[in-house]
Protein backbone atom coordinates (compact mmCIF):
# COMPACT_ATOMS: atom_id res chain seq x y z
CA UNK A 1 0.00 0.00 0.00
CA UNK A 2 1.40 3.98 -0.75
CA UNK A 3 2.08 5.77 1.87
CA UNK A 4 -0.09 8.61 0.78
CA UNK A 5 -2.95 5.90 1.20
CA UNK A 6 -2.03 5.17 4.45
CA UNK A 7 -1.67 9.61 5.01
CA UNK A 8 -5.43 9.20 3.73
CA UNK A 9 -6.85 6.51 5.95
CA UNK A 10 -5.39 8.06 9.12
CA UNK A 11 -6.98 11.23 8.21
CA UNK A 12 -10.44 10.13 7.91
CA UNK A 13 -10.49 8.36 11.05
CA UNK A 14 -8.27 11.12 13.12
CA UNK A 15 -11.73 11.51 14.99
CA UNK A 16 -11.42 8.19 15.97
CA UNK A 17 -8.37 6.94 16.68
CA UNK A 18 -5.42 8.30 17.95
CA UNK A 19 -3.03 9.72 15.10
CA UNK A 20 -0.02 8.54 16.97
CA UNK A 21 -1.64 4.77 17.22
CA UNK A 22 -2.62 5.10 13.72
CA UNK A 23 0.97 5.82 12.32
CA UNK A 24 2.00 3.23 14.41
CA UNK A 25 -0.36 0.65 12.68
CA UNK A 26 0.38 1.60 9.53
CA UNK A 27 4.18 1.76 9.42
CA UNK A 28 4.61 5.78 8.70
CA UNK A 29 5.89 7.91 10.72
CA UNK A 30 4.03 10.92 12.35
CA UNK A 31 6.27 13.75 10.74
CA UNK A 32 5.32 12.22 6.76
CA UNK A 33 1.66 12.26 7.92
CA UNK A 34 2.00 16.20 8.88
CA UNK A 35 3.86 16.72 5.68
CA UNK A 36 1.37 15.27 4.12
CA UNK A 37 -1.41 17.42 5.76
CA UNK A 38 0.11 20.46 4.74
CA UNK A 39 0.65 19.26 1.20
CA UNK A 40 -3.16 18.44 1.17
CA UNK A 41 -3.54 22.47 1.09
CA UNK A 42 -1.39 23.48 -1.61
CA UNK A 43 -3.11 23.26 -5.08
CA UNK A 44 -2.10 20.97 -7.02
CA UNK A 45 0.70 21.93 -9.27
CA UNK A 46 -0.35 19.17 -12.21
CA UNK A 47 -4.02 19.84 -12.31
CA UNK A 48 -3.74 22.53 -15.14
CA UNK A 49 -1.78 20.04 -17.03
CA UNK A 50 -4.00 17.41 -16.76
CA UNK A 51 -7.12 19.47 -18.60
CA UNK A 52 -5.56 19.81 -21.21
CA UNK A 53 -4.45 16.56 -21.64
CA UNK A 54 -8.26 15.78 -20.85
CA UNK A 55 -9.14 18.31 -23.46
CA UNK A 56 -6.97 16.25 -25.64
CA UNK A 57 -8.24 13.00 -24.83
CA UNK A 58 -11.94 14.47 -25.66
CA UNK A 59 -10.84 15.45 -29.26
CA UNK A 60 -8.77 12.23 -29.78
CA UNK A 61 -11.51 10.10 -28.06
CA UNK A 62 -9.68 8.72 -25.51
CA UNK A 63 -7.13 7.12 -28.33
CA UNK A 64 -3.88 9.18 -27.69
CA UNK A 65 -0.74 7.96 -26.15
CA UNK A 66 1.57 9.58 -23.89
CA UNK A 67 3.52 10.44 -27.03
CA UNK A 68 0.40 11.85 -29.03
CA UNK A 69 -0.50 14.28 -26.39
CA UNK A 70 3.17 15.21 -26.24
CA UNK A 71 2.81 16.67 -29.58
CA UNK A 72 -0.53 17.72 -29.17
CA UNK A 73 0.20 20.08 -26.19
CA UNK A 74 2.65 21.61 -28.44
CA UNK A 75 0.40 22.01 -31.61
CA UNK A 76 -2.35 23.16 -30.03
CA UNK A 77 -1.06 25.49 -26.79
CA UNK A 78 2.25 25.71 -27.84
CA UNK A 79 3.32 24.19 -24.28
CA UNK A 80 5.85 22.34 -23.74
CA UNK A 81 6.02 18.95 -21.62
CA UNK A 82 8.57 16.24 -20.67
CA UNK A 83 7.02 12.96 -21.70
CA UNK A 84 7.62 11.16 -18.70
CA UNK A 85 5.55 13.95 -16.82
CA UNK A 86 2.73 13.28 -19.26
CA UNK A 87 2.62 9.51 -18.68
CA UNK A 88 3.22 10.61 -15.27
CA UNK A 89 -0.25 12.60 -14.91
CA UNK A 90 -2.05 10.69 -17.66
CA UNK A 91 -1.70 7.65 -14.70
CA UNK A 92 -2.38 9.98 -12.18
CA UNK A 93 -6.06 11.27 -13.41
CA UNK A 94 -6.74 8.35 -15.49
CA UNK A 95 -6.34 10.20 -19.02
CA UNK A 96 -4.62 6.96 -20.20
CA UNK A 97 -5.67 5.92 -23.48
CA UNK A 98 -7.29 1.93 -24.09
CA UNK A 99 -4.88 -0.63 -24.58
CA UNK A 100 -5.13 -1.85 -28.43
CA UNK A 101 -5.80 -5.75 -29.25
CA UNK A 102 -4.16 -7.24 -32.80
CA UNK A 103 -6.06 -8.96 -34.95
CA UNK A 104 -5.55 -12.70 -35.84
CA UNK A 105 -4.78 -13.78 -39.26
CA UNK A 106 -7.23 -15.91 -41.30
CA UNK A 107 -6.61 -16.87 -45.24
CA UNK A 108 -9.23 -16.77 -47.13
CA UNK A 109 -10.45 -19.05 -50.37
CA UNK A 110 -8.19 -20.89 -52.98
CA UNK A 111 -6.72 -18.49 -55.67
CA UNK A 112 -7.06 -17.98 -59.37
CA UNK A 113 -5.28 -15.11 -60.84
CA UNK A 114 -1.83 -15.52 -58.32
CA UNK A 115 0.80 -12.18 -58.14
CA UNK A 116 4.33 -11.25 -57.53
CA UNK A 117 4.99 -9.79 -53.93
CA UNK A 118 6.03 -6.62 -55.48
CA UNK A 119 5.77 -4.38 -52.56
CA UNK A 120 8.49 -6.88 -50.58
CA UNK A 121 7.65 -5.05 -47.26
CA UNK A 122 8.80 -1.44 -48.56
CA UNK A 123 5.81 0.28 -46.72
CA UNK A 124 7.20 3.40 -47.73
CA UNK A 125 5.92 5.60 -50.83
CA UNK A 126 7.73 9.13 -51.71
CA UNK A 127 4.77 10.68 -53.60
CA UNK A 128 0.57 10.10 -52.71
CA UNK A 129 -0.92 7.73 -54.64
CA UNK A 130 2.38 5.44 -55.64
CA UNK A 131 1.77 2.45 -53.36
CA UNK A 132 -1.45 1.43 -52.14
CA UNK A 133 -2.80 -1.77 -49.60
CA UNK A 134 -6.18 -3.37 -49.35
CA UNK A 135 -8.08 -5.79 -47.27
CA UNK A 136 -11.57 -6.88 -45.94
CA UNK A 137 -12.06 -7.23 -41.90
CA UNK A 138 -14.73 -8.25 -39.72
CA UNK A 139 -16.63 -5.91 -38.16
CA UNK A 140 -18.91 -7.39 -35.00
CA UNK A 141 -22.42 -5.79 -34.43
CA UNK A 142 -25.60 -6.35 -33.01
CA UNK A 143 -27.26 -7.44 -35.74
CA UNK A 144 -24.39 -9.80 -37.38
CA UNK A 145 -21.33 -9.27 -39.33
CA UNK A 146 -20.29 -5.79 -41.31
CA UNK A 147 -17.44 -6.36 -43.87
CA UNK A 148 -15.18 -3.11 -44.48
CA UNK A 149 -12.67 -3.18 -47.15
CA UNK A 150 -10.36 -0.12 -47.47
CA UNK A 151 -7.68 0.99 -49.74
CA UNK A 152 -5.16 2.75 -48.16
CA UNK A 153 -1.99 5.30 -49.12
CA UNK A 154 1.59 4.34 -48.16
CA UNK A 155 2.62 7.65 -48.65
CA UNK A 156 1.08 9.52 -45.75
CA UNK A 157 -0.97 6.54 -43.95
CA UNK A 158 -4.39 7.81 -45.44
CA UNK A 159 -7.30 5.67 -45.92
CA UNK A 160 -8.54 6.68 -49.64
CA UNK A 161 -11.34 4.77 -49.79
CA UNK A 162 -13.46 2.33 -47.89
CA UNK A 163 -16.58 0.42 -48.67
CA UNK A 164 -19.26 -1.92 -46.20
CA UNK A 165 -21.14 -4.95 -46.69
CA UNK A 166 -22.89 -8.19 -45.39
CA UNK A 167 -21.45 -10.17 -47.61
CA UNK A 168 -17.36 -10.49 -48.32
CA UNK A 169 -18.08 -10.28 -51.99
CA UNK A 170 -15.51 -9.37 -54.62
CA UNK A 171 -18.21 -6.69 -55.47
CA UNK A 172 -17.04 -4.95 -52.51
CA UNK A 173 -13.63 -5.25 -53.39
CA UNK A 174 -14.18 -3.76 -56.87
CA UNK A 175 -16.33 -0.73 -55.67
CA UNK A 176 -13.51 0.04 -53.13
CA UNK A 177 -11.32 0.05 -56.00
CA UNK A 178 -13.43 2.60 -58.03
CA UNK A 179 -13.91 4.63 -55.42
CA UNK A 180 -10.36 4.88 -54.88
CA UNK A 181 -10.25 5.71 -58.42
CA UNK A 182 -12.47 8.27 -58.36
CA UNK A 183 -11.36 9.78 -55.12
CA UNK A 184 -7.91 9.98 -56.29
CA UNK A 185 -5.88 11.87 -59.46
CA UNK A 186 -3.90 9.06 -60.51
CA UNK A 187 -1.41 10.32 -63.30
CA UNK A 188 0.76 6.79 -62.94
CA UNK A 189 1.12 3.27 -62.29
CA UNK A 190 -0.07 2.71 -59.01
CA UNK A 191 0.88 -0.62 -57.05
CA UNK A 192 -2.42 -2.30 -55.08
CA UNK A 193 -0.77 -4.68 -52.46
CA UNK A 194 -3.54 -7.57 -51.15
CA UNK A 195 -3.20 -10.63 -49.25
CA UNK A 196 -4.54 -13.65 -51.19
CA UNK A 197 -8.00 -13.61 -50.12
CA UNK A 198 -10.70 -14.85 -52.74
CA UNK A 199 -11.62 -11.36 -53.75
CA UNK A 200 -7.99 -10.50 -54.58
CA UNK A 201 -7.49 -13.71 -56.83
CA UNK A 202 -10.54 -13.37 -58.41
CA UNK A 203 -11.26 -12.61 -62.47
CA UNK A 204 -13.26 -9.56 -61.55
CA UNK A 205 -9.98 -7.93 -59.54
CA UNK A 206 -8.01 -8.99 -62.25
CA UNK A 207 -9.71 -7.65 -65.30
CA UNK A 208 -10.74 -4.04 -62.91
CA UNK A 209 -7.12 -3.54 -62.19
CA UNK A 210 -5.94 -4.18 -65.84
CA UNK A 211 -8.61 -1.49 -67.30
CA UNK A 212 -7.43 0.82 -64.37
CA UNK A 213 -3.53 0.66 -64.65
CA UNK A 214 -3.02 -0.91 -61.14
CA UNK A 215 -0.26 -3.45 -60.77
CA UNK A 216 -1.28 -5.57 -58.42
CA UNK A 217 1.37 -7.12 -55.72
CA UNK A 218 -0.04 -9.64 -53.38
CA UNK A 219 1.66 -11.40 -49.98
CA UNK A 220 3.06 -14.72 -49.66
CA UNK A 221 0.73 -17.51 -48.81
CA UNK A 222 0.06 -17.36 -44.77
CA UNK A 223 2.06 -14.64 -44.64
CA UNK A 224 0.02 -11.52 -42.76
CA UNK A 225 3.02 -9.27 -42.44
CA UNK A 226 3.38 -8.42 -46.10
CA UNK A 227 0.08 -6.90 -45.78
CA UNK A 228 0.64 -5.36 -41.96
CA UNK A 229 0.33 -1.78 -42.94
CA UNK A 230 -3.62 -2.42 -43.55
CA UNK A 231 -4.31 -4.93 -40.82
CA UNK A 232 -2.28 -2.23 -38.89
CA UNK A 233 -5.26 -0.18 -39.81
CA UNK A 234 -7.77 -2.28 -38.32
CA UNK A 235 -5.99 -2.29 -35.44
CA UNK A 236 -6.64 1.38 -34.81
CA UNK A 237 -9.80 1.20 -35.52
CA UNK A 238 -11.60 -1.61 -33.56
CA UNK A 239 -9.32 -0.69 -30.33
CA UNK A 240 -9.99 3.13 -30.71
CA UNK A 241 -13.35 3.32 -31.70
CA UNK A 242 -15.77 -0.08 -32.70
CA UNK A 243 -14.06 -2.16 -29.29
CA UNK A 244 -15.03 0.28 -26.76
CA UNK A 245 -18.69 1.49 -28.29
CA UNK A 246 -20.26 -2.00 -29.39
CA UNK A 247 -22.12 -0.71 -32.28
CA UNK A 248 -25.56 -2.56 -32.07
CA UNK A 249 -27.23 -2.06 -36.16
CA UNK A 250 -25.27 -2.25 -39.16
CA UNK A 251 -26.11 1.47 -39.58
CA UNK A 252 -24.69 2.25 -36.32
CA UNK A 253 -21.50 0.51 -37.43
CA UNK A 254 -21.51 2.42 -40.82
CA UNK A 255 -21.58 5.76 -39.12
CA UNK A 256 -19.19 5.08 -36.64
CA UNK A 257 -16.52 3.86 -39.16
CA UNK A 258 -17.47 6.63 -41.47
CA UNK A 259 -16.96 9.35 -38.10
CA UNK A 260 -14.20 7.28 -37.25
CA UNK A 261 -11.69 7.50 -41.01
CA UNK A 262 -12.57 11.54 -41.27
CA UNK A 263 -10.91 11.69 -37.54
CA UNK A 264 -8.33 9.85 -38.66
CA UNK A 265 -7.67 10.81 -41.91
CA UNK A 266 -7.82 15.20 -40.63
CA UNK A 267 -6.92 15.01 -37.05
CA UNK A 268 -5.27 11.98 -35.47
CA UNK A 269 -1.66 13.04 -35.05
CA UNK A 270 0.82 10.79 -36.54
CA UNK A 271 3.88 9.71 -34.39
CA UNK A 272 6.31 9.65 -37.02
CA UNK A 273 5.44 12.89 -39.33
CA UNK A 274 3.39 14.85 -35.90
CA UNK A 275 1.23 15.49 -38.84
CA UNK A 276 -2.02 14.62 -39.89
CA UNK A 277 -2.43 11.86 -42.60
CA UNK A 278 -3.99 14.90 -45.01
CA UNK A 279 -1.46 17.29 -43.78
CA UNK A 280 1.15 15.57 -45.08
CA UNK A 281 -0.81 14.90 -48.50
CA UNK A 282 -1.43 18.99 -48.74
CA UNK A 283 2.27 19.50 -48.59
CA UNK A 284 3.09 17.13 -50.91
CA UNK A 285 0.30 18.70 -53.40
Amino acid sequence: MKPNIKYLAIYHNKKKYPISLMCKFFEVSRSGYYDFIKRMDQPDRDEKIASFIQKCQERSHKTYGYRRVKIWLLREIRLVVNHKAILRIMNKYGLLAEIRRRRKYKKMGEYLHRYENILNREFEASKPNQKWVTDISYIHTGKGILYLSIIRDLFDRSIIAHKTGTEQSVNLVLNTIKAAKQNEEVTAEVQLHSDQGFQYTSTGYFNLTKEYGIIPSMSRRGNCYDNALAENFFGILKSECINRIKPKTFDEARRLIYDYIDFYNNERIQLKTKLTPFEKRRQSA
